[in-house]
């Protein structure tokens, strides 16, 4: 009897934890192998917010508050330039840094047995570059005696042009046109005055000082000690 029931109760504990194992088969999921399956995802909003970027550009920000990377409108590389053109330094030609030509008779004046005409230059001896301007005074030279030049009565014709950028070695023209004298000989003037003979004259260049020439062929011939003068140019007058 006690063999018995010895018996059954170890058959009521096989049974018990039979039970017990089966419980613990219902309350864990397996996989299709049988193996466990692990913690289901969270819900998306259970999971903290991911940065959003700025600027539209993956990886960072952009510069300049610019859609794109623009940095709103900066200047291109180089900078700016000075002076107004090609970046070079508009300065104006000093008395030193000019040469002002002899004159040449011009192929183009009044008629008559005088000057008539002629084309001065003037260059720039320095090396960088430098601006001339405006119209030229002229003067009859006092034979080395600066003090009894005579200046002439002098008429500007045409446009008083922008400032004429001469680069090392170049040059600028003006035309100076005189009162002709008239015959043959020592010739008269149309006025009734009497011509003037002059070796040389003095020219003028604003900023640059005043400058002594001959012609390159005889003398200055003209009436009445008037000229009529053009602006600095960079093109050479006939």
């Amino acid at each position: 009897m006690q063999y018995t029931a010895g018996i059954g109760r170890t058959a009521a504990a096989l049974a018990t934890a039979l039970a017990a194992a089966a419980l613990m088969t219902g309350c864990t999921p397996t996989g299709v192998d049988g193996g466990a399956v692990g913690p289901s995802t969270p819900p998306a909003d259970s999971r903290p917010a991911e940065p959003t970027p700025t600027g539209g550009a993956k990886g960072g920000t952009t510069s300049g508050g610019g859609s794109g990377g623009s940095t709103g409108g900066a200047s291109s590389s180089g900078g700016s330039s000075s002076g107004g053109t090609g970046g070079v330094t508009k300065k104006p030609c000093t008395g030193d840094a000019i040469e002002v030509s002899e004159a040449h008779q011009a192929d183009v004046r009044p008629p008559g047995t005088g000057t008539g005409a002629a084309v001065v230059s003037v260059a720039n001896t320095s090396a960088s570059s430098c601006t001339v301007h405006g119209y030229p005074t002229v003067a009859a030279a006092g034979n080395g005696s600066p003090e009894k030049n005579r200046p002439l009565a002098t008429t500007h014709t045409g446009p008083a042009a922008a400032d004429v950028l001469l680069a090392p070695g170049a040059r600028a023209w003006t035309k100076l046109t005189f009162v002709q004298v008239q015959g043959e000989a020592d010739g008269y003037c149309a006025s009734g005055a009497t011509p003037a003979a002059y070796p040389t004259l003095v020219i003028g260049v604003l900023g640059a000082g005043r400058h002594q020439i001959a012609m390159d062929d005889g003398v200055f011939a003209f009436c009445d000690d008037q000229v009529t003068v053009t602006a600095w140019s960079s093109v050479k007058p006939s």
